[in-house]
């Protein structure tokens, strides 16, 4: 069996609005609704759980109402930090669970769903897999005194999610406490010494953080209708 967890525990801070960046309307729809809507258009049978902070969850039942959202999903607690949330999605899946499961941000709404099926098809082979996309832009290293130097782009790549793995191979890595250097979910798997595969993403795939990145989602799904 596969799963999707998809972790939404922004306040919407950056975004400038009380109303926490995964509820605020695109397109007339929530954005964690369009994003939980592309995992459906991949896979009917995925499995969802849908992580969240406690005190959002009454505001996104209230949602799922008024806008009549009907696909079905799991609701676990977050956590206090993105480990512990992804720790806690984990959790509700069955410890003898066979599969694979991936891990979403809930406010990443346009990930296709050709990176999707890449990355649940290459982690049955592999194990651990992330999307990822070329560095455009020319990089600086800031040192601890401040200077800094240009370094080579073509080093580096921007990493998207979902980032896919075998369910038993991420129960493993979880049962690690949390380290510092834990900046994503496959930080977590290569911690046990697992290699972490990596697929192309897409551009659409932003991560909604800034009203500036609303406005570019309002305008991809103008050019999807």
């Amino acid at each position: 069996m596969d799963y999707i967890i998809i972790v939404a525990g922004g306040k919407g801070l950056r975004m400038g609005s009380e109303v926490p960046k995964q509820f605020l309307p695109i397109g007339g729809k929530p954005v964690l609704m369009r994003t939980m809507e592309r995992f459906r258009e991949y896979d009917g049978a995925l499995r969802i759980i849908l992580v969240l902070p406690r005190e959002q969850q009454d505001y996104w039942q209230r949602l799922c109402k008024e806008h009549r959202f009907d696909i079905g999903h799991t609701l676990v607690d977050g956590g206090d930090t993105r480990f512990a949330s992804s720790r806690n999605g984990l959790r509700a899946i069955p410890d003898e669970e066979e599969g694979i499961v991936g891990i979403h941000d809930g406010v990443r709404p346009f990930v296709s769903v050709e990176v999707i099926r890449r990355c649940y098809d290459m982690a049955r082979r592999c194990g651990a897999v992330i999307p990822v996309l070329p560095v455009t832009d020319t990089l600086r290293h800031i040192d601890e005194t401040g200077g800094g130097r240009n370094v080579l782009r073509s080093d580096y790549r921007i990493v998207q999610t979902p980032q896919t793995f075998d369910i038993q191979l991420l129960k493993r890595a979880f049962l690690q406490p949390w380290q510092p250097r834990f900046t994503d979910d496959a930080s977590v798997v290569e911690a046990l010494g697992h290699k972490v595969e990596m697929t192309e993403g897409n551009r659409e795939n932003i991560k909604l953080t800034t009203p500036f990145d609303l406005k570019t989602g309002e305008t991809i799904v103008n050019c999807q209708l």
